[in-house]
């Protein structure tokens, strides 16, 4: 009998091979690897760009030198101080006003000169009819010298943060006035 060389073969015992790449693997890979690299190159300064101004710190808690201690008086007075302001990268200064007195025991008061109806500016004593109020020229309202509202607005003005130091009085954000009911 003859034998077939085929039926007697020996099993191989060679590692096995590594699988080869084709040419279209390797292409694929390289142009989604560099298009993906250009794509973050192009995506990352927009990501940067959207989320840069949300991670700055805000300049709450900052005070504003604005007047002596010894300048303010029972009567209010209007004084203007400057504000730098950062609106994402765009850096501005806005001139804002405070009317600021003492009461009897010298404790110190700084109003908004914002009127609470319609976002006016009022002023002291500026209607003769309604003596030693704040009066908002557009459109009546009235305020006590401690901000309390009298006619048409809806609230009483609000009040700067204050902080004394080495004689002078600064100032801080806006927030409601609590003094007045």
């Amino acid at each position: 009998m003859m034998s077939n060389q085929n039926e007697h073969h020996e099993p191989s015992h060679k590692p096995p091979g590594r699988k080869e790449m084709s040419r279209r693997q390797f292409l694929t890979y390289t142009l989604g690897g560099a298009t993906a690299y250009m794509a973050a190159g192009a995506v990352l300064p927009m990501v940067r760009f959207a989320v840069d101004p949300i991670l700055h710190k805000k300049g709450e808690g900052e005070f504003i030198k604005v007047v002596e201690e010894s300048k303010i008086t029972d009567e209010p007075q209007e004084f203007s101080f400057e504000l730098k302001q950062q609106d994402g990268w765009y850096a501005s200064t806005a001139t804002l006003t405070a009317w600021i007195r003492k009461d009897e025991q010298g404790k110190i008061y700084a109003l908004s000169p914002i009127c609470k109806h319609l976002g006016c500016t009022v002023g002291w004593n500026n209607d003769k009819s309604f003596p030693d109020e704040y009066h908002c020229p557009c459109h009546g309202a009235r305020y006590t010298k401690e901000g309390k509202n009298l006619a048409v607005a809806p609230k009483p003005l609000d009040t700067y943060k204050i902080k004394i130091e080495n004689g002078w009085v600064y100032l801080g954000g806006v927030e409601p006035n609590t003094e007045v009911k």
